[in-house]
């Protein structure tokens, strides 16, 4: 068990069960992006260890592009999304693959959809390493996904609690 500010949390997803998922989801985009040299565009913050570790496994011509938005205040969305960084690099006509740590209610990945569009993009996919379809509030499922979690808040390998556990090297939940 691990304490972060007034919260506890427990062993969820071990690092080595994540690396195997994040490998074998980096084998379906390089099978279906085969040929072609896709943008990848984590979001920050949260995508950050998932982002590292999934490009080193994806072997095609690619680029990056970060972008930060906000939503969340402690451990329940805002439902207000605010770009906090903006793209820097032209996508018309692009590929273009969003990389989440989670999608759980969808609003923040139902507005970068509609930004991305609005940018030109060729294609927009998402790729997520967490998914919670019961918490789901927007028909925005993610394309490629490493595990579907229950509605049930966690922190670890990039999520975190008001800034804390992004470090942790395994996912934990809520107590």
């Amino acid at each position: 068990m691990i304490h972060l500010k007034d919260k506890s949390f427990v062993p969820f997803l071990p690092f080595e069960e994540i690396i195997t998922q994040i490998r074998k989801l980096a084998a379906k985009i390089e099978a279906d992006y085969a040929g072609r040299a896709p943008v990848f565009i984590p979001v920050l913050n949260g995508s950050f260890l998932f982002t590292a570790d999934l490009l080193k496994e994806v072997n095609l011509p690619l680029e990056i592009a970060f972008m930060k938005l906000s939503s969340y205040e402690g451990t329940h969305s805002s439902g207000q999304i605010s770009i906090d960084l903006d793209l820097r690099l032209d996508i018309a006509g692009r590929d273009v693959i969003i990389l989440e740590d989670i999608i759980d209610t969808g609003t923040t990945l139902h507005f970068l959809l509609q930004h991305l569009q609005n940018k030109g993009a060729a294609s927009v996919k998402t790729a997520s390493l967490l998914f919670k379809p019961a918490a789901l509030q927007y028909p925005v499922p993610p394309d490629y996904c490493c595990f579907e979690i229950e509605n049930k808040f966690v922190v670890g390998y990039g999520l975190d609690y008001d800034g804390l556990g992004r470090n942790l090297r395994d996912i934990y939940q809520l107590a």
